[in-house]
């Protein structure tokens, strides 16, 4: 009589462990559909190109044709660079490399998904195959170009520095002794660490946090392309572009995935499409002079057709 009971105890006790592992293993398998961030940790991103894992399979090294059939292209750019790409609400981006990266989905037939991505990061996004394309004032660079694939420029810079009007940094024998602040994974921080190693650089992940210690006066200068150094200083009237051009010209261009020859191609027949009706100067018009004013001269600044002359 007394083996009963406890056969019960031992068939409830032994139910309770089956009910808890499965609810585990279906947690577990949860956890395990969800969508990945694209900071690398789990969950839903602003940054992350569709509403679930399975947007992650559409991008990579898609053709032009295999990104016609799904509807979409995925597109990185930067989310607080104006007047070159800003995010200005919700999901509305607006700036140069916008408006390009806009003709490129209409003549497509597609719609354009715009992720958000650090300067550091632009690489990445490609290698991982999280974008088809970074349109992020991408410089070419032969480093970056082992990497990725650029497309012909649509666009050429050099250096700037940007200071306080107050104490302005006019030349660049100033920057030896000079607390100077970059963005992290730009041209600026790679030509730095190349060619002056001793001088006095913070970096940071942000243009925004760039500026903000610009303002509080933990930098005492900042160095970016002269493109964005203009366009900062044009706003902020207690900062001035002491040293409007140095460092070597560089050109700016779209950039693919490694090998992805039918989308590069594509975007370089785009280009000369674009060239014959003079897309960047009308660009130029809507997106920088507004900001720039007569300073700067379209054609110091625009290439058309992806020619470099």
């Amino acid at each position: 009589m007394t083996i009963l009971p406890s056969t019960k105890k031992s068939s409830r006790k032994g139910f309770s462990a089956l009910l808890i592992a499965l609810i585990s293993f279906s947690l577990l398998a949860l956890n395990a559909c969800s969508s990945p961030n694209l900071d690398g940790g789990s969950g839903s991103s602003s940054a992350t190109p569709g509403a679930s894992g399975d947007a992650l399979a559409k991008v990579g090294s898609r053709t032009p044709e295999e990104i016609k059939r799904d509807g979409t292209i995925y597109l990185a750019t930067f989310a607080d660079k104006s007047p070159f790409g800003s995010l200005i609400s919700g999901d509305k981006y607006e700036g140069y490399d916008i408006e390009y990266g806009n003709r490129i989905a209409k003549d497509l037939g597609v719609a354009v998904k715009w992720v958000p991505a650090d300067a550091a990061a632009r690489v990445e996004y490609l290698t991982s195959g999280k974008v088809d394309a970074v349109l992020a004032n991408f410089t070419i660079t032969p480093e970056r170009a082992e990497k990725v694939d650029f497309a012909n420029p649509y666009m050429k810079v050099s250096f700037g520095a940007v200071s306080a009007k107050d104490k302005a940094i006019t030349n660049e024998a100033a920057l030896d002794h000079a607390k100077i602040v970059i963005v992290k994974g730009t041209t600026q921080d790679a030509w730095i660490s190349a060619n002056k190693p001793n001088w006095n650089v913070t970096k940071y992940e942000q243009y925004t946090e760039v500026t903000n210690a610009l303002a509080d006066g933990r930098g005492d200068v900042w160095i970016t392309d002269n493109t964005e150094a203009l366009a900062y200083t044009a706003k902020n009237p207690k900062f001035v572009t002491g040293i409007q051009s140095f460092g070597e010209p560089s050109y700016i261009a779209a950039a693919v995935q490694k090998g992805n020859t039918k989308l590069l191609n594509w975007l370089n027949e785009e280009l000369v499409a674009l060239g014959k009706e003079q897309f960047f100067h009308s660009n130029f018009e809507k997106t920088l002079r507004p900001v720039y004013g007569d300073v700067v001269k379209p054609d110091d600044l625009v290439v058309e057709g992806g020619k470099t002359k």
